[in-house]
């Protein structure tokens, strides 16, 4: 029973790697409680941030920043792109990716060129392939992502924008809604946009010690780094969930294949006991 054999061999491969899957799935919840632990952590200080940066821009102060003065037209954007590191993650990179895509050829119908900076080795791999400007890389951040590992391809961006080599500033990242569900989009940076409150109907300005520039400087940069590293500890709560819910329905495929090849398994051994009965009855008639 040649065939059988082959059959078992397949098998016995199938459970091996179902019981890769399933480890993977039980380490990636592991590390996905922590990843939603770092990501609710940081939220409320990027939420209230953006709260005051966005009542900057909705003011008048004494020193305006480049950073809030919107420019006359735009003719090259940047845009911080975060990816996973490694993949087994389902769509998740792939749909961002196409989100990226898709905004990239808008600004290209407009003329407008596009500067790219990537953070995570699965971004830095799809760019490298395609033809835009790759400005700035980091990759290999770990499940612990610090926000000192990424300031320096911030930095580059920042100061593209602030020498007038881009007009806008924009970051493409995964939104972690819950486990099963992982939203990709481009969020506008820079120039900064006013809060849209209803309540918010004068203009006003806060009052700085020990003067306006020194802290608004300081601010403002502040509160672009606090975005992409919310970005970056979300997409690593993104990916843990994604990962565990890919394994998941890896596992329960390969159950689903074992079960479909035992019985395929178990059929053609049954024809060879029964080949193996006729060809003795048939000997025995002989005789």
């Amino acid at each position: 029973m040649s065939g059988g054999k082959e059959i078992k061999g397949q098998i016995s491969s199938i459970k091996n790697t179902q019981k890769i899957t399933k480890a993977m799935e039980m380490v990636a919840a592991s590390k996905m409680k922590k990843a939603q632990m770092r990501m609710s952590a940081a939220r409320p200080y990027a939420k209230m941030i953006k709260n005051v940066v966005g009542h900057l821009a909705s003011a008048h102060p004494e020193y305006k920043h480049p950073f809030l003065v919107k420019r006359d037209s735009v003719k090259r954007v940047g845009l911080i792109v975060i990816s996973t590191d490694r993949g087994l993650c389902g769509g998740l990179n792939t749909n961002l990716f196409k989100e990226s895509l898709k905004k990239i050829n808008e600004w290209n119908k407009m003329s407008v060129e596009v500067d790219v900076c990537t953070i995570g080795s699965k971004a830095e791999k799809f760019f490298k392939r395609l033809d835009v400007n790759l400005v700035a890389q980091v990759s290999h951040l770990g499940d612990s992502p610090e926000i000192n590992d990424v300031i320096g391809s911030i930095k580059i961006m920042l100061d593209n924008f602030t020498d007038g080599n881009i007009d806008e500033l924009y970051l493409a990242e995964n939104k972690f809604i819950n486990t099963m569900s992982q939203e990709p989009g481009v969020i506008h940076l820079l120039p900064t946009e006013p809060n849209k409150e209803d309540e918010l109907t004068h203009h006003w300005d806060y009052i700085y010690e020990p003067e306006s520039k020194s802290v608004i400087d300081n601010l403002l940069i502040r509160y672009i780094e606090s975005l992409v590293y919310q970005g970056i500890v979300e997409n690593v709560a993104c990916e843990m969930s994604a990962r565990m819910v890919a394994m998941k329905s890896a596992s329960d495929n390969a159950s689903n294949l074992i079960d479909e090849l035992q019985l395929i398994y178990n059929k053609a051994r049954q024809a060879s006991i029964t080949q193996e009965l006729s060809e003795i009855v048939a000997g025995a008639a002989a005789v």
